[in-house]
């Protein structure tokens, strides 16, 4: 391990200590938000919910992600009842939701906007919004008037007005500055019904752990017949198969892996140089033939034998004729050097020049000097070019 990793160890110790110590530290922050999400324990969150409406329902409930519209493309059920939460729901759904109940399932919308046109098929125009910090939801029943919850953290204020004539309201909304404005209504719609409650935080953690507010709760649903219930959930209420859910989840965990990437980073950063090992130099393989032809030539030079030197280069120079220029080399006469001359195009004093030479090698008892077999080796080259 060189000293530079070992500061960038330290470093990185000190920085995950300082934060550890933050962390525990750290006051917990509320998440207020209104995510509605079966699965968040967050005030706004419908965890509590989600683990009481099987009893709700005496476990005839049946929970799906899948868009109504979807879901009635594939399924052909007989009249049930519809459970909708606070649901991001396109038209067409909404519509197969309506076709349900014409056919005489039974619908319970707990929403706080859906699209016009929808609202108009059902029987009101518009849902009107106050800014009180508080209210209070009633039922109209007489038999259910000591059953209300009071809203005290952002109650939406949403409610109902140019409400139809077949409209039936069965829960309000009061405020001390404003009318009470109704919240809850049914509507018969063909065959079935359908119930809209346009003020969902009631059935949210923070106000079913309240004590009494879950009678509320029990009253809304009880209008619902005893049949199966569908619930359309959020898609995004599928649990995410993302290998890093666990670690992104839970906030420690999550801060915790972004210092780390973090610092892999800065690592990787500080340590940008170029770093390679030694480039080993590769000699060039030796050209042996070179070596050995300088060798035998040095030989030659040293012994001083140049009547041999001038025999080899003779043979060589008569085999490379009768290899490339195909001439028969059994007669050095003036034939030979008839063709010899036609085949290399030189002139024929410089072919009997060579001829002469060549003769002069055979003789095994010429007297052959250092210059001859200079001037010999230049003119048979100069040939064979």
């Amino acid at each position: 391990m060189n000293k530079t990793f070992k500061i960038y160890a330290i470093l990185f110790i000190i920085v995950m200590v300082i934060l550890a110590l933050l962390e525990v530290n750290k006051k917990e922050i509320t998440d207020w938000r209104k995510n509605f999400d079966i699965n968040e324990k967050s005030p706004f969150g419908l965890y509590i919910f989600n683990q009481e409406i099987k009893d709700l329902f005496k476990n005839n409930l049946k929970k799906t992600s899948e868009s109504p519209f979807d879901y009635y493309n594939k399924n052909k059920k007989s009249p049930h009842n519809i459970l909708v939460v606070e649901n991001d729901i396109d038209v067409p759904s909404w519509k197969k939701i309506l076709d349900e109940v014409s056919h005489g399932s039974d619908a319970m919308l707990i929403v706080s906007n859906m699209p016009k046109d929808i609202s108009d098929s059902i029987g009101f125009y518009d849902s009107e919004i106050s800014f009180d910090e508080q209210n209070v939801l009633k039922l109209t029943d007489k038999k259910y008037q000591n059953d209300f919850i009071e809203l005290d953290k952002f109650p939406s204020g949403r409610g109902f007005s140019y409400i139809k004539p077949n409209v039936e309201v069965l829960g309000k909304t009061v405020e001390k500055e404003n009318d009470d404005q109704a919240n809850f209504i049914k509507v018969k719609f063909g065959k079935g019904n359908i119930y809209v409650h346009s003020e969902p935080l009631f059935l949210t953690n923070y106000y079913l752990l309240k004590p009494g507010n879950v009678k509320y709760a029990a009253d809304v649903f009880s209008y619902l017949d005893d049949k199966e219930t569908v619930w359309f959930v959020e898609s995004s209420t599928k649990e995410s198969q993302f290998f890093m859910r666990f670690i992104l989840s839970k906030p420690a965990l999550k801060y915790a892996w972004w210092v780390l990437l973090g610092g892999l980073l800065l690592f990787i950063f500080f340590n940008a140089k170029r770093k390679q090992r030694i480039v080993p130099i590769v000699e060039p393989l030796r050209n042996t033939s070179v070596d050995f032809v300088k060798s035998i030539g040095n030989l030659y030079l040293q012994e001083g034998d140049f009547h041999d030197m001038m025999v080899k280069k003779a043979q060589y120079f008569l085999n490379k004729v009768r290899l490339d220029l195909l001439i028969d080399t059994q007669n050095l006469d003036e034939e030979f050097a008839k063709k010899l001359q036609l085949k290399t195009g030189k002139t024929m004093e410089m072919i009997d020049e060579a001829i002469n030479f060549i003769k002069k090698a055979q003789d095994p008892y010429a007297h052959v000097l250092k210059e001859d077999l200079a001037k010999m080796n230049k003119l048979l080259d100069e040939i064979l070019k």
